[in-house]
């Protein structure tokens, strides 16, 4: 699967099957429910190849753990990845449209949030979130890539 080298921001869409018990870094141990995980992310850095390389990464499964979502990762499937190329700072607007959408709720902890003031960049739906419901609330043509 070929993304763009440009920068961006992302959406990776996660399946946990059954619960699990994690310990993520310095959040300590978080109990995980089965149902479709979102996470925000974004690839803006400008020694990165964009979200070509960063999501690249995420779908490796052989990889050192160096952010939340390497741990949460370990034990589920992507299924999709929504993004959007640009250079422009969204992982704090698009956590909070998450957020917004029916059925999706936070995961109470600070997950993948350490360098801005969002209190998670992970959320939690029992059934799949709506990728065209999500679009609309960030007013943006959204990539949806099923995996």
């Amino acid at each position: 699967m070929e993304f763009p080298k440009a920068p961006g921001t992302y959406v990776l869409i996660l399946r946990l099957s059954v619960e699990r018990r994690l310990v993520v870094g310095r959040l300590g141990e978080i109990a995980f429910a089965p149902g479709y995980y979102a996470y925000v992310g974004s690839a803006l850095g400008q020694k990165s190849c964009g979200l070509r390389q960063r999501l690249a990464r995420h779908l490796r499964r052989q990889k050192r753990l160096h952010w939340h979502i390497d741990t949460l990762r370990e034990v589920c499937e992507i299924v999709e990845i929504w993004y959007v190329v640009g250079s422009e700072r969204r992982e704090c607007t698009w956590a909070a449209a998450l957020g917004a959408l029916p059925g999706v709720s936070p995961v109470e902890a600070a997950f993948g949030a350490s360098d801005c003031a969002c209190h998670t960049h992970l959320f939690r739906a029992a059934d799949l979130p709506d990728a065209q419901a999500f679009a609309q609330a960030v007013k943006r043509l959204v990539m949806r890539v099923a995996l």
